[in-house]
């Protein structure tokens, strides 16, 4: 069973629920009405030997609606075949179904979708952070969550402080020199850089 040969069994067994459809690189991806993922999943899943969750992510379509967008990577062990399906999620509610009962692999996904996006998974038993402690107020993936973080203080617990962005891979001051040079963050404080230092050829 190719992925084309999924695509057409979903597109067959639920007409209404596919949105789109998209063939890349030999790769077929589906989009679905979000209402529809978790009978389409259990269906690709029993009928059509989608055994293995491969990993399911958000994405922010910040300035888009809907803003969200979460990708489940499917395959088959027997067949060898690859599908992905995408869903749209809105900002309220911000939510999806869950598919744990499906995969039970999705329950670690799920967490860290909802804890680094703030997506809700609707039918999820253990909904709680699994990256950021609990009680912490923001969601860390977002498109408006800025670089240097946000201060943030849990009595107790934690605390968050704005990082200083003096270096790092997307804060750097272009030059050919090493990477003491480009990453300020490298140096010590009040301390010039440091010239790298190789060991002499015979």
């Amino acid at each position: 069973m190719s992925p084309s040969d999924a695509a057409s069994s979903l597109a067959a067994k639920f007409p209404s629920a596919i949105t789109s459809e998209k063939e890349f690189r030999g790769e077929t991806t589906l989009g679905l009405a979000a209402t529809a993922i978790r009978e389409v999943c259990q269906f690709a899943r029993e009928s059509l030997g989608f055994d293995y969750l491969v990993d399911i992510s958000g994405v922010d379509h910040f300035g888009d609606d809907p803003r969200f967008e979460i990708v489940y990577e499917l395959y088959s062990m027997a067949h060898g075949t690859h599908l992905r399906l995408k869903i749209p999620v809105g900002e309220d509610p911000c939510e999806a179904p869950s598919v744990t009962g499906i995969w039970p692999g999705a329950n670690w996904h799920e967490r860290e979708i909802y804890d680094m996006m703030g997506i809700r998974f609707t039918g999820h038993p253990d909904l709680r952070r699994i990256l950021m402690w609990e009680g912490y107020p923001y969601h860390p993936l977002r498109k408006d969550f800025p670089l240097e973080g946000k201060p943030s203080d849990t009595p107790g617990l934690a605390f968050s402080e704005v990082a200083p962005l003096a270096g790092g891979p997307f804060v750097t001051v272009p030059t050919d020199g090493t990477t003491q040079v480009r990453e300020p963050r490298a140096h010590h404080a009040g301390e010039p850089p440091r010239p790298e230092k190789f060991p002499e050829g015979p």
